[in-house]
């Protein structure tokens, strides 16, 4: 019996299981005949069965059997959770890559194939990777995304705990929504696209996205959607995403922003384990509530992702922000660099994050003593524990701690949240 995910030839141990033999025997007769319920139904026992490679037979065949099927989602599922024993199997990454880009997910493919290269690879199965990567694009015509999570919160307001507040006239007692305040809220994100191919490596991408925290106490509620459309181009070891943005905010059921721009987006393929991603913008905002902060806003970003080995990777993302007002005291210049870091342990993926964020004020505004500069650190650290997966979705947890420190007290604050929720189990 040929290890089909391995491509090859069985050990002498292999051919004594004769019971498993005969199963897989068994299910291909199914197959062949085009009875794919009882061969699913044989793959699946054999996913239980004591001995690594005979369950991880399995699975691979189920996972193609699934594929076949248009089943992508649960091809998926079977195929991480191959890897999860098998982490250096290159053809799995490969044909769970083929799955994600059936499922609209190229990031996802394109990471699962610098994991594939960062192994030992023979040097046709590797050149077999590159191919695969250089003509790697998605063709799927709708997709979306939806994340839930509860979310415990010890700074819902990102406020500070100070009951006063030193000002040029006098210190100012704050009111208690102006201060440091607890609570248990829920998070929603969500996101939907849709493509339409205009040519050869182009087409017309659009997008939608929301997010949302939600508390009992609703005039803490931040809500914000986001429009954006634009052309896609896919080379083959780049893609390009110029992109028209309209984001709508809402702060505690009042509409508090909009943001008006434009954007791109590029990624290209560096070596044979990373990528680098630059992204820059620019749009103009109209705040509904203090026209004193309407201007234009610039952004850039570098984010450089690297696979360490088949089971790690890493990236780290530097950026620089410009913010212009019409009150001088919100002009402001920031920037920041955050690293993450990643590993696999058998059925769960654990996560760490660091942050670090400078911010300096054109001005001092008006109010306060002193202009404005501030010091951000947030660390963060999380799990997705697939082996609880149910209906293609993970539990996920997510801890975090921030540190703002600034001049201005009413901009100082600490904060520190947990998210329990659901993610994509694949």
């Amino acid at each position: 019996m040929p290890l089909l995910y391995l491509q090859a030839e069985p050990s002498v141990a292999e051919t004594q299981q004769l019971g498993p033999v005969a199963l897989f025997e068994l299910a291909e007769a199914k197959r062949a005949t085009g009875n794919n319920t009882d061969a699913e139904t044989i793959y699946r026992a054999l996913t239980r069965d004591p001995d690594l490679e005979i369950r991880s037979e399995a699975r691979f065949r189920l996972g193609m059997l699934l594929a076949e099927e248009k089943r992508y989602k649960d091809a998926a599922i079977v195929l991480r959770a191959l890897l999860d024993e098998k982490p250096d199997g290159a053809r799995v990454r490969m044909e769970l890559a083929r799955v994600l880009v059936l499922l609209g997910d190229s990031d996802g493919a394109r990471r699962q194939l610098r994991q594939a290269r960062s192994g030992a690879l023979p040097a046709d199965v590797a050149v077999v990777v590159d191919q695969f990567t250089n003509a790697l694009r998605t063709t799927k015509r709708f997709g979306g995304s939806i994340d839930v999570a509860i979310a415990p919160d010890t700074n819902i307001n990102r406020a500070t705990n100070a009951v006063t507040l030193d000002t040029v006239i006098a210190p100012l007692t704050l009111s208690r929504d102006a201060r440091e305040r607890s609570g248990l809220g829920a998070r929603l994100a969500g996101q939907g696209y849709a493509r339409l191919p205009i040519a050869n490596r182009m087409a017309l991408l659009g997008r939608v996205s929301a997010a949302a925290s939600l508390y009992g106490e609703t005039q803490f509620n931040d809500v914000s959607a986001s429009l954006a459309l634009g052309p896609e181009v896919t080379l083959p070891r780049d893609r390009i995403r110029p992109t028209a943005t309209l984001t709508n905010r809402y702060y505690g059921g009042v509409f508090y922003a909009r943001t008006i721009g434009g954007a791109i987006n590029w990624t290209h393929v560096v070596g044979r384990r990373g990528q680098i991603e630059i992204d820059a913008s620019a749009a103009r905002a109209d705040y509904s509530l203090n026209d004193l902060q309407s201007g234009s806003i610039y952004n850039a970003s570098l984010a450089v992702e690297r696979a360490f080995t088949p089971r790690m990777g890493g990236s780290i993302t530097v950026s620089m922000d410009r913010q212009i007002a019409r009150d001088p005291g919100f002009a402001n210049t920031s920037g920041g660099v955050t690293a993450l870091v990643w590993r696999d342990v058998k059925t769960a993926t654990l996560f760490g994050t660091v942050t670090y964020r400078h911010l300096d004020a054109d001005a001092r505004l008006l109010l306060y003593t002193a202009r404005r500069y501030d010091n951000f650190v947030r660390i963060g650290t999380g799990l997705v524990l697939r082996k609880l997966a149910l209906l293609a979705l993970a539990p996920v947890a997510r801890f975090a701690y921030e540190r703002n420190r600034s001049s201005v007290g009413i901009y100082d604050y600490r904060r520190l949240s947990v998210e329990l929720g659901v993610t994509r189990a694949f």
